[in-house]
């Protein structure tokens, strides 16, 4: 993790701020031409990163046409909208997206198709921001070997943050038990808040993992209407740890279904989990609580069909 960030601090640092008087919205286009006066419609940029450097604070970023835009790293508050004029790609063998804005700074991303191309490291790499929000979004082959690849959304903040993902597709992420689709691993005291919805999680290792093993906070997730589907380890896991930062998921209206581990697993004291209105079939393992996790049913979720243990859950919530 030292390496990536590492390159973040150097390409934050290098990026050049938003002089005064810079334009509140800058285009992009495949034909484009970067310089540091780029980004009108006439003359667009030709890559994100460019009209990151010349856009204002809270600027907008859109594409006028299709192209690959190159990899890009965030450093204020900033939105990349693509809206149908074109296919608006990342292509990247490393990081697409590395977001290092700081507290106070939202930024959103829109439309765009982020492919690591099978070496690539991380989709979207979050390192800071008041809010990230992710939608309409295709993010795959993020596949790079190491303790520091193999990730579509890792989320490693050492604040406080939110992150909204929605109508969003990510696939073919990961290359070991610790990577996947998205991870969530806040650092220190950070108390992450993460919301999924419409999302597909398909064929990576892990589906979605929030993983409290790192700090002292307290994370929360909800997923709602998504399909976590076909991965090949656990399709939604929370882990925690004694003394360690809480992890807590609401599951609804969701499928977990053909994954080759466990379909919801909750693993450890501080991992917990409410589940309502979800179908889980055809995974290795239904469901399961180990080391002390918790799982909360409100009784009306389909798990049957599985390939080993259906599993039960750990308690009951009566709504009121």
């Amino acid at each position: 993790m030292a390496v990536i960030l590492a390159g973040l601090m150097g390409s934050a640092l290098s990026a050049a701020p938003a002089h005064a008087g810079a334009a509140t919205k800058v285009w992009v286009f495949g034909l484009g031409r970067d310089s540091a006066a780029c980004g009108a419609l006439p003359s667009p940029c030709a890559t994100f990163q460019q009209a990151h450097d010349n856009v204002a604070v809270g600027g907008e970023i859109g594409v006028v046409g299709g192209g690959d835009f190159g990899s890009l790293t965030v450093n204020k508050a900033v939105h990349v909208t693509s809206d149908g004029a074109g296919e608006a790609a990342i292509l990247s063998d490393k990081a697409g997206i590395v977001v290092g804005a700081g507290t106070g700074d939202v930024v959103s991303l829109r439309g765009l198709v982020i492919d690591g191309q099978g070496a690539g490291v991380n989709g979207v790499l979050i390192a800071g921001a008041s809010a990230v929000h992710i939608q309409n979004c295709v993010i795959r082959n993020f596949e790079a070997v190491g303790s520091d690849g193999g990730y579509g959304i890792l989320s490693i903040a050492g604040v406080s943050s939110q992150l909204f993902v929605s109508d969003t597709v990510i696939y073919n992420n990961g290359s070991t038990a610790g990577t996947g689709g998205i991870v969530i691993r806040p650092r220190n005291c950070a108390s992450p808040t993460v919301v999924l919805d419409r999302v597909h999680l398909e064929n990576n290792v892990v589906g979605l993992w929030m993983d409290g093993s790192l700090g002292t906070g307290s994370s929360h997730a909800i997923v709602r209407d998504s399909a976590v589907v076909g991965n090949a380890g656990d399709g939604i896991r929370a882990t925690s740890a004694p003394g360690k930062a809480a992890a807590f998921i609401v599951v609804e209206r969701t499928s977990a279904s053909g994954n080759a581990g466990t379909g919801i697993l909750a693993d450890g004291p501080r991992a917990t989990m409410l589940l309502k209105d979800n179908v889980v079939t055809r995974n290795g393992i239904g469901i399961a609580a180990v080391n002390g996790g918790q799982l909360i049913s409100y009784g009306n979720n389909s798990v049957n069909n599985n390939l080993g243990p259906d599993g039960v859950p750990t308690g009951h919530y009566s709504p009121i």
